[in-house]
C-alpha cells in the first residue's frame, strides 16, 4: 500500500531569512496580486517569490532565486531524514479546533492502483504551471493534503505523544491560526509510523493538480533520462492526517452562474417550474438566513441548496427522492449520485442551463467562492446572474467516492485552514 518515507526537508534559516511568520504565506492559488506583494514588502524573503514567481520568465526567476537562497544560507536543508508533525489550531464560528498530522515524502502511484485515490477533477491549466515550475526547480514547495483511515487512531497518539514538548516552529497568521511544527529525526520513531502506512490507502484531499503534475513530472524526469525508478522524483511531500480527526473542517463552494445571454423573470419561473418535477421549493423571506437553514438541512441528512437571483429573498431546494438521480445516472455509484454538487449540477446546470462538464472546465458560465456574502454580493452587483448557495461535501462522502473510483465536480470542497507554505520543502534530489 502507501510508502511514506522520511525526507531531508528544506527550511528557513531564520538567522538570516527573518521571522517565520515573515516568511510563509497560504496557497498560491488562494493568493491575490495584490496579497503577493504585500508578502513581498514585509520580507523579500517570503516563500511566496518561489511558489507564485512573476516576471518576463518567472519560472527561471523562481529556480535562480532558490539557488541564490541556499547559496546565501537564507535557505538550509536537513542533514539526516526527518518527519514533520504539523499541527494547525483555530477558531470558527465561536468554536476551537486542532488537527495534526504528519509531513512526509510519499511515493507517487498511478491512481487506477487504488492506492493513492483521488476524489476531485482538475482543470489543465493550473496543472500546465505547476509543471513549468517544478522542471524549473525540482522541489516541492508546499504539501498536498492526504487523508487515512485509521479505526484505532494509533498513528494519531503517536503523533500526539511525540509532540508533547515544545514545537521547533510556532506562528500565528493574519487569520488567526496558529501553526506548529515538531521535527522528528528519531530513527526508530520514524519507521514505526511510517510503517502504519504499509496497509492503507491515501486520500487526497486538498492539492489534486500538484499530485496529477507530480505524477507527470515524474515521467517527464524518466523519459528524458533525468531519474531512473528509484530516485527522489518518485516522492511527493503530503500532509497525512486521520480522516477521523475531530478537528477537519470541509467548507462549503457555492456556485455562481454568469454570462448567460438571456437571464430573467422568465428564466427564473421556467428554473422554478423545471424543478418542481425534483424538488420541494420554499421560499425563504430574508437572503441573511440561509446559512442557519442550510446548516438545518444538512444535519438531517437531506440533499438541499439555495437558489438566489436577486433581491432581499431567495428558494430552498430540497430533493424530493434521491431515486431520480439512479435513474438519470445509472452507471455512478450511489455515493456520488447522492452529493449535493452531484444534484445540483446533473439536475439544474446541465439540464436547465446548458452547462455542460467541459463548460464547467473552462469556468466559462460559472465560478466559485467559499463565502456566502461573496455569492450574494455577486448577484447583487450584476457580477452573477444567480447563485447556488450550498453546503459542505462530507468527509466520509470524500472516501466513499474515491473508494468507488469516481471523482466528484471541480470545487466540491475546501478544507479549511489551508496548510501553510513556507515551513518546510522537499527537494527532489537524492
Amino acid at each position: 500500500m502507501a510508502n511514506v518515507k522520511a525526507f531531508r526537508g528544506v527550511r528557513f534559516n531564520t538567522e538570516k531569512a527573518g521571522k517565520i511568520e515573515q516568511l510563509v504565506c497560504p496557497p498560491y492559488d488562494v493568493i491575490s496580486e495584490e496579497q503577493r506583494q504585500a508578502y513581498v514588502d514585509t520580507n523579500e524573503n517570503n516563500i511566496i517569490r518561489l511558489e507564485l514567481p512573476t516576471g518576463g520568465n518567472p519560472y527561471a526567476n523562481a529556480a535562480k532565486l532558490y539557488e541564490k537562497m541556499k547559496s546565501d544560507g537564507v535557505l538550509m536543508r536537513e542533514q539526516e531524514d526527518a518527519l514533520y508533525i504539523y499541527e494547525e489550531v483555530f477558531e470558527l464560528l465561536g468554536k476551537k479546533y486542532s488537527v495534526k498530522g504528519v509531513i512526509a515524502a510519499v511515493k507517487l502511484e498511478e491512481f487506477e492502483k487504488g492506492i493513492i485515490l483521488p476524489h476531485e477533477y482538475t482543470l489543465s491549466e493550473a496543472k500546465e504551471d505547476r509543471m513549468e515550475l517544478m522542471k524549473a526547480t525540482n522541489c516541492n514547495f508546499s504539501q498536498i493534503y492526504s487523508l487515512y483511515v485509521d479505526s484505532e487512531h494509533k498513528t494519531a497518539k503517536k503523533l500526539d505523544f511525540l509532540s508533547i514538548r515544545e514545537p521547533d516552529v510556532s506562528l500565528t497568521d493574519s487569520e488567526g491560526v496558529t501553526h506548529r511544527m515538531w521535527i522528528l529525526r528519531d530513527k526508530s520513531q520514524i519507521n514505526l509510523i511510517c510503517s502504519d502506512f504499509d496497509d492503507r490507502k491515501l486520500y487526497i484531499a486538498d492539492g489534486h493538480h500538484r499530485y496529477e503534475t507530480a505524477l507527470a513530472y515524474r515521467n517527464y524526469c524518466r523519459e528524458n533520462g533525468l531519474s531512473k525508478e528509484g530516485d527522489a522524483v518518485d516522492c511527493q511531500m503530503m500532509m497525512l492526517v486521520d480522516m477521523e480527526n475531530p478537528g477537519l473542517v470541509v467548507l462549503p463552494t457555492h456556485r455562481l452562474v454568469r454570462n448567460l445571454q438571456v437571464f430573467n423573470k422568465r428564466t427564473v419561473k421556467n428554473l422554478l417550474e423545471k424543478c418542481e418535477n425534483y424538488f420541494d421549493i420554499s421560499n425563504i423571506d430574508d437572503i441573511n438566513t440561509v446559512d442557519d437553514i442550510l446548516s438545518e438541512q444538512y444535519n438531517s441528512g437531506k440533499t438541499a441548496f439555495v437558489f438566489y437571483c436577486g433581491g432581499t429573498g431567495c428558494y430552498l431546494l430540497s430533493l424530493k427522492d434521491r431515486k431520480v438521480m439512479k435513474n438519470i445516472l445509472p452507471d455512478m455509484s450511489e455515493a456520488s449520485r447522492e452529493l449535493d454538487v452531484t444534484v445540483l449540477h446533473s439536475l439544474i446546470l446541465e439540464r436547465i442551463f446548458g452547462i455542460n462538464k467541459e463548460n464547467m472546465a473552462k469556468q466559462t458560465n460559472l465560478s466559485y467562492t467559499k463565502k456566502t456574502q461573496e455569492a450574494i454580493e455577486s448577484v447583487q452587483t450584476g457580477k452573477s446572474c444567480c447563485a447556488f448557495i450550498m453546503n459542505p461535501t462530507r468527509v466520509t462522502q470524500i472516501r466513499d467516492v474515491a473508494s468507488a473510483g469516481e471523482k466528484m465536480p471541480q470545487k466540491s470542497t475546501y478544507f479549511y485552514p489551508k496548510l501553510i507554505t513556507g515551513l518546510v520543502m522537499n527537494e527532489l534530489t537524492d
